[in-house]
């Protein structure tokens, strides 16, 4: 069948619609508010109900689940330029527990999910050895995550791993908000919130999604005069050569090396790094702005989110029903018991807001836990959202090098040293936690 950059074009402007709809159901319809959803799944839910692989009805291309991979990329290569300057001794002292408490769910997710898939699932349902990593792609990563996962297998020849990832990135979105408000209604009632609020108590703006013009905040600064350049243009393109530069490099080192299969997201966040640290020996890093970087990540997480939910082949993940549920339930158990006694350890302070933020984040993405945090304290009195900022910077390096060297693991046979290598930092972390007294007993 002949494709057309038209019909390519069309394929955006249907995800377009269904986006701008799923804003709409969620700023009118109350029962879709109270699941704070975001529009990007109600629009994947809908094209995966009307578009190919439910009734037909929408006319996407064959292409509609090759978009993700290549807006994985995108989003990778804005993470550098979103992120702003720290010194690691000051993040330390300031979010130390936050950071070492988000770093061992994320690393100990990835490791225990893979171990608990080659000791039960793989000999039970004879399913891939890599079967495992989609809880943690699909919970502590995300629809992004679940995107970039599935692409390095699928390059493998697993063809199944991206329709069963972002099932579990959805059903872990859905999950987080459903047993989120049920442990947000428990504690209030046994007395473990501090600034607790019903729903019916939230600011509009945060049921609907829709701030009122005096709540608006700016989409960040304009560094650069539109008569040189439209600014978001300026930051867009430094964005879209990294990942060109990205895409470019990796099939020439495929052409070198047949096997040598270098994800295209983990070079454009490379080239992003070396683009930006060129530009800080220009002096010329003062022209980007962090704000208007991180929408531009944040624009295509959605355009990839409703691409890849539409994309989701439900025969596969009906074929794979069974261990993909018990896999899922493990995560479920895993990030519960996680949050009720880990949470404690860490945060004298505000444990239920961090670990409920954490929870959120963990099962579904990070919009989710913010949803949650906002329920519990909405005016951000506990200063965990500040605290995660921070907290993040040096958690991004590490989820990206096992999104990158977990399909490589498994490719070569490297399945029981991915899961040693993970177990062993979490316990680590755990380990420096004690001594840096930031885990505490007895409180």
């Amino acid at each position: 069948m002949d494709i057309s950059l038209w019909d390519i074009f069309i394929d955006f402007g249907i995800v377009s619609l269904l986006l701008v709809i799923g804003v709409i159901l969620r700023a009118k319809v109350g029962f879709i508010q109270r699941s704070f959803m975001p529009a990007s799944i109600i629009a994947g839910i809908i094209g995966l109900i009307l578009g190919h692989n439910g009734f037909g009805i929408l006319p996407f291309t064959h292409y509609v689940g090759d978009y993700p991979s290549i807006l994985i990329a995108v989003v990778f290569a804005s993470i550098p330029f979103a992120t702003p300057n720290f010194d690691w001794a000051n993040m330390l002292n300031k979010v130390g527990r936050l950071w070492s408490y988000s770093q061992v769910i994320m690393v100990l997710m990835w490791g225990l999910g893979l171990l608990f898939a080659l000791v039960l699932l793989v000999p039970l349902f004879d399913v891939h050895k890599g079967f495992g990593l989609i809880l943690a792609a699909g919970f502590v990563g995300g629809h992004g995550t679940a995107a970039a996962l599935g692409s390095a297998f699928e390059s493998q020849g697993w063809e199944e791993a991206t329709s069963l990832a972002m099932m579990s990135a959805t059903i872990g979105a859905i999950v987080a908000i459903a047993v989120g408000l049920m442990l947000i209604r428990s504690n209030a009632n046994k007395g473990n919130t501090n600034y607790i609020s019903r729903f019916e108590d939230l600011p509009e703006d945060l049921k609907t999604g829709l701030f009122k013009k005096e709540n608006r905040e700016s989409l960040g600064e304009t560094t650069v005069s539109s008569i040189l350049i439209d600014p978001i243009v300026f930051h867009l393109l430094l964005v879209l050569i990294a990942t060109a530069a990205a895409y470019v490099t990796s099939v020439f080192g495929e052409s070198l090396y047949e096997d040598l299969s270098i994800p295209v997201f983990s070079l454009s966040f490379l080239y992003a790094l070396l683009f930006r640290y060129l530009m800080s020996l220009m002096k010329a890093d003062k022209y980007i702005d962090h704000k208007v970087m991180n929408n531009i990540g944040g624009g295509a997480t959605d355009l990839l989110i409703v691409f890849g939910i539409t994309s989701i082949n439900l025969t596969v993940v009906a074929n794979n029903l069974v261990p993909f549920t018990i896999l899922i339930i493990f995560g479920l158990i895993f990030t519960y018991v996680s949050y009720r006694f880990l949470s404690k350890l860490y945060f004298q302070e505000h444990w239920f807001e961090k670990g409920i933020f954490t929870f959120g984040w963990t099962t579904g993405a990070v919009a989710t836990g913010i949803a949650l945090l906002r329920i519990v304290d909405p005016k951000l009195e506990s200063k965990t959202l500040d605290e995660f900022g921070l907290a993040y910077i040096p958690i991004a390096p590490v989820e990206i090098a096992l999104i990158t060297f977990s399909p490589l693991m498994i490719l070569y046979g490297q399945h029981w040293l991915f899961v040693l290598i993970t177990v062993v930092v979490g316990v680590a972390i755990l380990l420096f936690s004690y001594f840096k007294k930031w885990i505490q007993f007895g409180n």
